[in-house]
């Protein structure tokens, strides 16, 4: 693996128990980390130093969260459903921001991969198709692992509205079922506060 040494074969380990494979969208999500980390010159954060907001909810959203410390629980990590692999970071520390944005083409697969996707998509596959298509997953994850940083991504420095770190709020139990709800989230319909479930139920009574 010809990274940039930022991170290294553990961190990969790592990455790879918490997914469960190497497959490429790991390997993009943690080139790009390894590259946020370096030029941002930042460590994995262990609160809310860092905050990632992802394009993609796929396999590199895991090595994200693995290697920088942006996760939804801490609530530095955030999600724009927008079905692209851009990936931007941002210090707290250095207010610097980076937007990283695979290249077009850097994600190439041949038509026999892409043929095999689809026949796997449709459980039409064979185990030796199976076989065959991990092979190829497995070959493309180390190409990605390996190519050239410029050739990989787009990356720019931007400014970023950095969010307001998470909240702490105490629970309210919801007015309808009776659950503890952060106050933040409740909705008031008269006297009342109700969790959203409850508070959309109401709205198609």
């Amino acid at each position: 693996m010809k990274t940039d040494k930022t991170l290294s074969e553990a961190h990969l380990q790592r990455c790879l128990d918490f997914h469960g494979h190497l497959c490429p969208g790991l390997a993009i999500g943690y080139r790009a980390s390894e590259a946020a980390l370096e030029r941002l010159r930042e460590t994995r954060a262990e609160d809310e130093e860092m905050v990632a907001i992802l394009e993609t909810d796929a396999c590199g959203a895991d090595a994200v969260q693995v290697l920088t410390g942006c996760t939804f629980g801490k609530g530095n990590l955030f999600h724009k459903d927008y079905g692209k692999q851009v990936y931007t970071f941002a210090s707290r520390r250095s207010g610097k921001g980076l937007r990283i944005a695979l290249n077009s083409g850097a994600f190439q697969l041949s038509p026999r991969h892409a043929e095999l996707i689809q026949k796997i998509r449709n459980d039409e596959a064979t185990d030796g198709e199976r076989s065959e298509f991990k092979e190829f997953h497995t070959r493309k994850s180390h190409e990605l692992l390996d190519m050239d940083l410029k050739q990989l991504f787009s990356i720019e420095p931007v400014t970023v509205a950095i969010p307001e770190k998470a909240r702490m709020e105490p629970s309210i139990l919801c007015a309808r079922c009776g659950e503890p709800t952060m106050a933040g989230k409740l909705e008031k319909v008269g006297e009342r506060l109700l969790c959203k479930p409850c508070f959309e139920q109401e709205q198609i009574r």
